[in-house]
């Protein structure tokens, strides 16, 4: 069974051979969003396995696979792990921001 959720570009095929296992396939993105979320992912208690590859060149296409202890399902612990990127992306917008207000203030 295919999930496919067209609005954000995300297509979810379970792994039939091995248990807890998913590919997620993102559609016009590249190494740096698949380095990212494969990152982020290691860093979730439940995830024994993350890799990502870019299947061509020439194709805008990541496909990052997942796979958990069985605690968690695949889907679930990646959508923890985008959230968790999403706050960490806010807060270094956040420093960054306040940085640069500092920065200002110091000049004035």
């Amino acid at each position: 069974a295919v999930v496919s959720t067209q609005s954000t570009g995300i297509t979810v095929v379970p792994d039939t051979k091995v248990p807890n296992a998913a590919s997620f396939t993102l559609n016009k993105e590249d190494h740096t969003l698949g380095n990212l979320i494969r990152e982020q992912l290691l860093h979730e208690p439940h995830v024994v396995f993350a890799g990502y590859k870019v299947p061509h060149p020439l194709v805008a296409e990541v496909v990052i696979r997942v796979q958990t202890d069985g605690e968690i399902s695949p889907q679930n612990a990646f959508s923890s792990a985008l959230t968790d990127l999403i706050s960490e992306v806010c807060l270094l917008e956040e420093r960054y921001k306040a940085a640069l207000r500092d920065k200002r203030d110091l000049n004035n």
